[in-house]
């Protein structure tokens, strides 16, 4: 139950898509004055060193965030969404370069305001411990909250806000199939608690039935709901598996992820636009790289 740790796969493709989206989400978000809760169901350990032996095990930062860090071969401008989410990622790393990668509830922090609040919640005991290591330097009183509870069971609680004004990030490993029902369930119990908070839901794109039909039933969701739905994808490699003459088989590790949102930002779609198709350019691993982009309601 306990095995991922995302040490293995911090500043991959996946973390860019991700957290250039929930940074866009946020600071849109962050233009009213009136507090702002965010929830994190899944949190991880904050903090992760790209230097050390987690991401030296898997190498995936090097066709993730550090592409961005090396020579750039064009001079076309970043599209803002890039730009801004590299701003954070420099901001860890005033020495330059990107040995230190923000996770989401670092990443949250950094750009919430003082009345703002954050909920983090973590399972995984040795992330837990980690992570509340690192959110106790950040000395942020009783802004953060760090609940070593199941995020799906209990984080409908902070719903709606004080403020009525909510972001929840839905991101678990999904090593289990059964999380895919999960953020289902949640997402749908939220809903019911909080219609009009921002939910943003991450997940892996797999050779599995219920990875497909994850996005398709969120936008039914929203859709009955009466909600408005994003959904952005990205792509940076074929999924096939490939059998080598010697009879080794290479699996792709992961190809793809994707990011649904209900009740996005108005001004979310204009900006992955832009910045789609240049991390595609950026992160592709093959000539299977790609993108899309939808959004309703």
């Amino acid at each position: 139950m306990f095995s991922y740790r995302h040490a293995f796969h911090a500043g991959n493709h996946a973390d860019v898509l991700k957290h250039t989206v929930l940074i866009a989400t946020l600071e849109y978000l962050l233009e009213k004055d009136a507090a702002l809760t965010v929830v994190d169901t899944h949190a991880g350990a904050g903090l992760y060193r790209l230097d050390g032996d987690y991401a030296d095990t898997s190498g995936e930062a090097a066709n993730g965030v550090l592409r961005f860090f090396a020579k750039a071969k064009t001079d076309v401008p970043l599209a803002d969404a890039i730009e801004r989410y590299l701003a954070v990622i420099r901001d860890f790393n005033p020495r330059g370069g990107a040995k230190i990668y923000p996770g989401s509830p670092f990443i949250v922090q950094h750009l919430l305001r003082d009345h703002d609040k954050l909920k983090l919640y973590e399972l995984h005991p040795t992330d837990a411990k980690t992570l509340d290591a690192n959110i106790a330097q950040l000395d942020a009183g009783r802004q953060i909250a760090v609940l070593r509870e199941d995020g799906f069971l209990s984080a409908t609680k902070f719903l709606p806000p004080p403020s009525r004004r909510a972001l929840v990030l839905m991101d678990p490993s999904y090593e289990i199939k059964s999380d895919y029902g999960r953020v289902l369930d949640f997402a749908g119990e939220a809903l019911k608690r909080f219609a009009t908070g921002t939910y943003a839901v991450w997940y892996p794109i797999i050779p599995r039935p219920e990875a497909h039909d994850l996005p398709r039933r969120l936008k039914t969701m929203a859709t009955k709901a009466g909600k408005s739905w994003l959904h952005a994808t990205l792509t940076v490699k074929s999924s096939k598996v490939i059998t080598e003459p010697t009879g080794e088989v290479k699996r792709p590790g992961l190809p793809a992820s994707g990011m649904f949102l209900i009740n996005p930002p108005h001004t979310l779609k204009a900006k992955l636009a832009e910045a789609l198709p240049q991390l595609v350019e950026r992160l592709a691993q093959d000539r299977n790289a790609s993108f899309s982009l939808d959004a309703g309601g």
